[in-house]
């Protein structure tokens, strides 16, 4: 949870902060605060932008006071070149609920807490398992993940957004608009809170900004959404925000990062979370779409003017798209469609291919995925794009023909149906290797 954006003064910097001490000190420092667990929590309040009432705090991690590693960068940075990361992530997400859980944190109020993507998954260090039970039993929790986890990770993100849902806590989509993946992952994520990052609401809007929300817009009404707008700092600011659809806000114009106050607000309208019943990617792309749609039977011959048409989408750059798809196996991700999916890659948002002996980046760009010998996927050829305002399937499973390869037979189906399409899209992201 190493947010600074949201009301801190830019920090300094890890090489700036090697000028006032040598680099031995400063992975000493911080390898002192995550042994002693001396990490503190800073809050900031969030803002219902229509009745001023406080709804909610986001919870902002700091080092020592006058400490090496006192600003969050510093702390991260340090941690992260001596491989704690993820065992720092853990200590400041305890020391969250920590502070939340003694200042008394009505339950009517939210509390917003960030997650490392590098820590998705892992699993919690033993002495901070209390913090952790209690925060569950005892607070109003919305995590946030970020745009880095969802194209590092989307198998582990997929699974830390079901686990947050699983003990009843919300999840909030941050940095909206900093990266194309945010607006194409946002669909899997389905988040209770979508976070619109400041440089959306203090830059002078244009084009790109304009296009960023009309696809959260997009997102929000189908699902319900909330839409939160950081870094209002003036009245301007707050304008900016309500014509993007936000009904919560934070930043400075209502407060810095500091303790918890001595008497805690309560509020008649908690910030809603839509109960999103989640993914559930243990089926096939073919299954998932043949439950509900009619199975048509073609060749291979036939079917590819189709699969290339859906693969084209993905060209799009106005809607920035995810691409997936299954070949059966690697050999049948021939030279030429090598090329198609090298040029995806450099317009679409994240690419991928799955398939026997697929190595895990077939293609520069190219994210991939080997299937084992036992995965029902072996059997199918998906084709899949999703975009902020475009969804498309091609599901087609093999007959077993023994046939020359233009004329095997699939069963196959063909969907536009964008709740059908994004299910069929989580199968094949379940199973797409981390990054390095």
């Amino acid at each position: 949870m190493s947010d600074t954006k949201t009301g801190d003064k830019p920090a300094q910097g890890y090489r700036g902060q090697r000028t006032r001490g040598s680099l031995t000190g400063l992975l000493r420092a911080v390898s002192d605060v995550i042994d002693q667990r001396s990490v503190r929590s800073v809050y900031q309040p969030l803002m219902d932008l229509q009745t001023g009432e406080v709804v909610g705090y986001e919870a902002l991690a700091r080092g020592p006071i006058g400490s090496l590693v006192e600003s969050p960068l510093e702390l991260f940075a340090a941690a992260e070149t001596i491989g704690r990361t993820v065992e720092l992530d853990w200590v400041c997400r305890a020391a969250a609920y920590r502070g939340a859980l003694k200042a008394g944190l009505d339950p009517s109020l939210t509390l917003f807490v960030n997650n490392e993507p590098t820590a998705l998954g892992t699993p919690c260090p033993d002495d901070l398992l209390p913090a952790v039970t209690a925060a569950e039993a005892g607070l109003r929790i919305v995590s946030e993940m970020t745009e880095r986890a969802l194209a590092t990770d989307p198998a582990e993100l997929l699974a830390a957004v079901a686990r947050a849902r699983a003990v009843g806590w919300g999840v909030a989509l941050d940095d909206v608009g900093t990266e194309p993946a945010s607006l194409a992952f946002m669909p899997f994520v389905r988040p209770d809170v979508v976070k619109l990052d400041l440089r959306l609401i203090q830059a002078r809007t244009d084009g790109e900004i304009a296009r960023i929300v009309n696809a959260v817009l997009a997102e929000t009404e189908a699902s319900g959404a909330t839409i939160l707008a950081e870094g209002i700092e003036t009245e301007r600011h707050l304008a900016v925000a309500l014509s993007m659809g936000a009904t919560v806000g934070q930043g400075w114009l209502w407060g810095r990062p500091d303790v918890l106050p001595a008497v805690m607000p309560s509020v008649q309208r908690s910030i809603p979370l839509i109960s999103s019943p989640g993914l559930a990617p243990g089926r096939t792309p073919f299954d998932v779409v043949t439950a509900q749609r009619p199975v048509g039977r073609s060749t291979k011959q036939l079917l590819l003017p189709m699969s290339n048409h859906i693969e084209g989408k993905g060209l799009d750059v106005a809607d920035p798209m995810l691409v997936l798809a299954c070949f059966q196996d690697a050999r049948h991700f021939t030279p030429a469609t090598q090329l198609r999916y090298a040029t995806l890659a450099e317009r679409a948002t994240f690419v991928a291919a799955v398939g026997t002996g697929m190595p895990d980046a077939p293609m520069p760009g190219v994210r991939g995925a080997a299937l084992t010998e036992d995965d029902p996927l072996r059997g199918e050829w998906d084709v899949i794009v999703v975009g902020a305002h475009f969804a498309a399937a091609l599901v087609a499973r093999d007959l077993g023909d023994t046939r020359p390869d233009q004329e095997r037979r699939f069963d196959f189906a063909i969907t536009h149906d964008r709740a059908l399409v994004i299910e069929a899209a989580a199968s094949l992201l379940a199973r797409i290797s981390p990054l390095p």
